[in-house]
């Protein structure tokens, strides 16, 4: 079985937080992690973006969760995290395949994680 990195726990936790509906100290942790300020994470409907489960709003820091349904969703709260993280200077930087791909990373690790303490 593939070994376990202090990268894919540190992965698996901030997923597990996520899923456990403790997302504010995620972002808390992610924000330490990466060193910037950290998000305003909200539950609302945004005008405009109803077909989209989340975005984020660069001009206000703000991760906004359309409804509490998707509010324990490590993909989509990590998606909207990488936006975040990718402003730089005020202007967005980051792509959705990449914010797919970071949210993708976590969540694999978590799975890796779970898959190796089920086999011990």
């Amino acid at each position: 079985m593939n070994e376990i990195s202090g990268e894919d726990v540190f992965k698996a936790y901030i997923t597990s937080l996520i899923i456990d509906g403790k997302v504010k100290d995620a972002l808390s942790i992610l924000s330490n992690f990466y060193k910037i300020d950290e998000p305003r994470i909200i539950v609302k409907r945004v005008k405009g973006h109803m077909k989209n489960p989340a975005i984020y709003s660069l001009n206000k820091k703000t991760i906004y969760v359309q409804s509490g349904e998707y509010y324990n969703n490590p993909y989509i709260i990590l998606h909207e995290f990488y936006h975040h993280l990718r402003n730089i200077g005020g202007k967005h930087r980051g792509t959705e395949d990449n914010a797919d791909k970071f949210a993708e990373n976590f969540i694999n690790s978590y799975k890796k994680v779970v898959k190796y303490i089920e086999k011990s």
